[in-house]
């Protein structure tokens, strides 16, 4: 009898485990089966906001390997639109809903969780009129599309990384738009004095923002679609409400399952992405992630992490070499916003005194390549260390090049390098490219020595 592997989810740590294990096993002996809720395999999910301004021509762009290459090529059964309701980890079965919505049963030798995260959409009334959007898949992309045309003014509830992303491509389409923030920045990942370079490109570029503004109801106006934003500071008209107000792991089905769960309801895993039950794994959107700065288990859902974590996962799975540890993260994220690069990576300094840390931050506002160039321009640092071990706990930067130097500051961090350390670093030094003593070693180079 074939040896069984059922992943619930065909998107990045689930097909990234899928093909380890087709590399890896002998599909006489083995069968694996993936259980996708949506119509779409293994596409770009942060490639999204760029079909609306044009950098990506279609949404076919974003799919990296079709349903059929899936069935075709590489021998999985790969199902769509079959959503799974429950698990049985004893008898090690799994419940699904088909497209024909029969309900059926599959049992497995192991069985990865990949299912994802979902949407956040506050409950409030009118969060369901016509008009209201959410970004997370293809058809929601191209749901906002077919729509866009006959819209002028356009409310983003959010100012996240998709939230900061869309406002981009929106302006870019000619559009009006207006964000709603609960809280006071921009990007609330970042350091509030951090933020503050994005909402000066937010005002240059025509983004109305609102802060520490809650909505409370949407309002259709005659045609039946949302027409009008009422929060607690007034009310104002709109054509299209897009909510990105973040994602939550897709783990509903777990709810009468022994799988231990994080607060948030992603699901724990070791080292080597086991949950706490026998022959079951998980990885991705839905899963934890360990922090190797942070020293504990964490919740940051990347595209980076779920290939990663499925890879490793698959691997593991096959069971055809020593079993792998995933190594963690140090929280690395980049966005950009206009004429800006957003990037970040380890703690900011909020994170840092809520874990209790002894902590010291330096800034400075240099230039990404040589001060006398007449093209340079803006690059704002900032640096989190530990106040007596110089240690580096995080590092923040806005502008042009910001890519360039979180990079190397994430490799610090994966390394447990020193402020000192980074000083000493012999990085790429031509005019054209960087000053003599490239930012983050300015920045460095100005904290505070105890």
């Amino acid at each position: 009898m074939k040896k069984q592997y059922v992943i619930i989810g065909g998107d990045a740590a689930g097909m990234s485990a899928a093909m380890e294990i087709v590399r890896a096993r002998d599909p006489v002996e083995t069968a694996i089966v993936t259980l996708e809720k949506g119509g779409i395999y293994s596409y770009a999910q942060c490639g999204l906001p760029y079909v609306i301004e044009g950098a990506v021509r279609s949404t076919k762009q974003l799919i990296a390997r079709d349903v059929s290459t899936f069935r075709e090529k590489h021998g999985i059964d790969a199902r769509i639109h079959t959503e799974v309701t429950s698990i049985d980890c004893e008898n090690k079965t799994v419940t699904f809903v088909t497209e024909k919505q029969t309900e059926e049963t599959i049992a497995y030798d192991k069985l990865l969780i990949a299912s994802g995260a979902k949407p956040f959409i506050p409950h409030l009334p009118g969060n369901d009129l016509p008009g209201v959007h959410t970004l997370k898949t293809i058809p929601d992309l191209e749901a906002i599309q077919t729509e866009l045309a006959g819209t002028k003014h356009i409310t983003i509830v959010g100012t996240g990384y998709i939230g900061l992303e869309m406002a981009e491509a929106l302006i870019a389409e000619g559009k009006q738009v207006h964000m709603v923030a609960r809280s006071h920045q921009l990007a609330s990942t970042f350091d509030a004095d951090m933020a503050t370079h994005l909402m000066e490109e937010a005002t240059a570029q025509g983004v109305n923002v609102l802060f520490q503004t809650n909505v409370s109801a949407l309002h259709a106006g005659d045609n039946g679609r949302v027409h009008r934003v009422e929060t607690d500071r007034g009310t104002f008209d709109t054509d299209l409400v897009l909510f990105a107000t973040g994602i939550a792991p897709n783990t509903e089905f777990l709810n009468d399952c022994p799988i231990e769960q994080h607060e948030n309801g992603a699901v724990c895993v070791n080292d080597y992405l086991e949950t706490t039950v026998c022959d079951v794994y998980a990885a991705g959107d839905c899963a934890t992630q360990y922090h190797r700065v942070k020293k504990q288990h964490d919740y940051m859902p990347l595209g980076t992490h779920a290939n990663k974590q499925g890879r490793i996962a698959g691997m593991n799975m096959s069971e055809t070499e020593p079993p792998r540890k995933y190594p963690g993260m140090v929280g690395t994220a980049v966005f950009r916003f206009f004429n800006l690069t957003a990037a970040m990576t380890g703690l900011t300094e909020q994170a840092a005194r809520d874990l209790n840390l002894d902590i010291e931050t330096v800034t400075y506002d240099g230039t990404h390549i040589a001060g006398y160039f007449e093209n340079k321009m803006p690059l704002h640092v900032k640096l989190v260390y530990d106040r007596k071990s110089d240690q580096l706990y995080g590092a923040q930067a806005i502008g042009a090049g910001a890519d360039k130097r979180i990079d190397v500051a994430a490799t610090a961090l994966y390394q447990e390098l020193t402020c000192r350390d980074l000083e000493d670093l012999d990085l790429s030094y031509a005019p054209p490219y960087n000053g003599v003593w490239d930012p983050l070693q300015q920045a460095a180079r100005r904290r505070k020595r105890y």
